[in-house]
Parts: C-alpha cells; sequence; structure tokens
C-alpha cells in the first residue's frame, strides 16, 4: 500500500496518513488538507511509526491522525 502523508492547515501540529493523494477521507473539520509526501509500499513511516498499525487504521478508517510533539 502506498500512504500519503499530509499536514492539517487548521491546526500546525495535526498530521495525517491516508491511502489516497487528494486526502479524500480526511476530516474536513481540520482541512485544508496539504501534501507533505508519500512512502512507497516498502518505505518505514517516519517517527518509528508502525506501519502495520497505520495500514490498518487507513483500511478501517481511511485515515490516522497523528501530532506532533512542541518541544
Amino acid at each position: 500500500m502506498r500512504i500519503f502523508m499530509f499536514a492539517s492547515q487548521a491546526k500546525e501540529d495535526l498530521h495525517a496518513f491516508a491511502s489516497d493523494e487528494t486526502g479524500s477521507k480526511l476530516p474536513a473539520k481540520y482541512g485544508p488538507w496539504g501534501l507533505t509526501g508519500a512512502l512507497g509500499s516498502r518505505e518505514a513511516p517516519p517517527h518509528k511509526f508502525s506501519r502495520r498499525v497505520i495500514e490498518q487504521a487507513i483500511t478501517s478508517d481511511g485515515f490516522q491522525l497523528w501530532r506532533m510533539k512542541k518541544g
């Protein structure tokens, strides 16, 4: 599965993973969403996130949200 990465333009610390480059299933209340990158089927996600968990969330919910810690 190819995974696309997004950043919320409404909440600066909110990010997401999705399965399509338009982010069509991302929550509109945190949009607009900007595409920040993509992961090939064998690439590891950033920040040591579990690719398996991300793919499960995308399969069941259409996306996975995550926040950057401030610090």
